[in-house]
Formats: C-alpha cells, sequence, structure tokens
C-alpha cells in the first residue's frame, strides 16, 4: 500500500471514530428524556412506598406513570394526609403521572370529584370482540394518547390492571 493509502485509511478511521463519539453523545441525551415505567400502588405495595421508588428509577425529571388502586388512593384524594400530600406533590413535580382505574370511580369505590386535578381515571381493556379499541390502533378513541406510556409493556400493564 503506497504512503498516499495509508494516510487515507487512516483519516477513515479517525473519521469513523469522531462520528461514532458524536452520535453517542447525542443519544446518550434522548434516552435520558426516554419516559420512565409504570409504578403500582396498592399491588403489596403502598403510596408511599410506589411513589420513592418511582422518583429513585426515574431522575432528573424523566416522565413515569404512578397507577393508585383502592385502598393506597387516599393520597390522591384533595384532603389527603399532609404527609401523604407531600408525597404525591413531589410525585408531580418530579413528572409523574397519577393513574387510578375507570373501573374504580364506575363501581363508587373511588370518588373522581374529591380526587386532585392531576389524576386521570384509565379504562382497561375492552370486552373480547367489542370495537371499542381500533383495529391496529392502541388507544380509545376519545382517549388522549399524550398522557398515557408510550411504552407497549406499561400501557398493557396499566390496561391489564384497570380490567
Amino acid at each position: 500500500m503506497s504512503p498516499f493509502h495509508e494516510r487515507c485509511a487512516w483519516r477513515s478511521q479517525v473519521v469513523r471514530f469522531a462520528a461514532t463519539i458524536c452520535v453517542a453523545s447525542v443519544a446518550g441525551p434522548v434516552s435520558a428524556q426516554s419516559q420512565g415505567g409504570l409504578y403500582i400502588a396498592g399491588a403489596g405495595f403502598s403510596f408511599q412506598a410506589a411513589a420513592e421508588q418511582a422518583m429513585a428509577n426515574n431522575p432528573e425529571g424523566r416522565r413515569f406513570f404512578l397507577l393508585s388502586i383502592p385502598p393506597e388512593t387516599g393520597a390522591l384524594s384533595r384532603t389527603a394526609a399532609a404527609p401523604l400530600a407531600a408525597v404525591r406533590d413531589r410525585v408531580t413535580a418530579a413528572n409523574g403521572v397519577l393513574f387510578v382505574c375507570q373501573r374504580d370511580v364506575d363501581n363508587g369505590s373511588i370518588d373522581l370529584s374529591g380526587l386532585v386535578p392531576e389524576v386521570i381515571p384509565v379504562r382497561g381493556w375492552p370486552p373480547l370482540g367489542s370495537k371499542q379499541i381500533p383495529k391496529g390502533q392502541r388507544y380509545f378513541p376519545d382517549e388522549n394518547p399524550a398522557v398515557l406510556p408510550k411504552a407497549n409493556e406499561s400501557l398493557r400493564r396499566l390496561r391489564t390492571t384497570c380490567s
């Protein structure tokens, strides 16, 4: 190989290495902005325990989701005890999204009017064979996809828990 070709080959390697570094530095912040998971209060965890775990696993404002099922919905109440209200407020300040199941509202277990306005009721899966969620879609037509998890696993767990 001539000296010219050796220099070109070496420069190509340097350029590829630099490009790899650039891509890695851009991909890091993008993945850090991805959504966190779904945490469930009432499935063996108190609201406080689920909230603390969610905030610890999703630092620096990464959005996460906290579903509360009875009896762990007290922290979502407008009249929650001060310590629970403080945890709830920390969750929303940390970019957490608060959910309850629509079925619990429908069966009277939760009074939506008594909850803080940040709480979003979520429906479970529609009955088998139903066309409530159009074929090939992930959301009910009247749902706001922006407030729900984008990750299939988190959305599946949310709907399954609320069914």
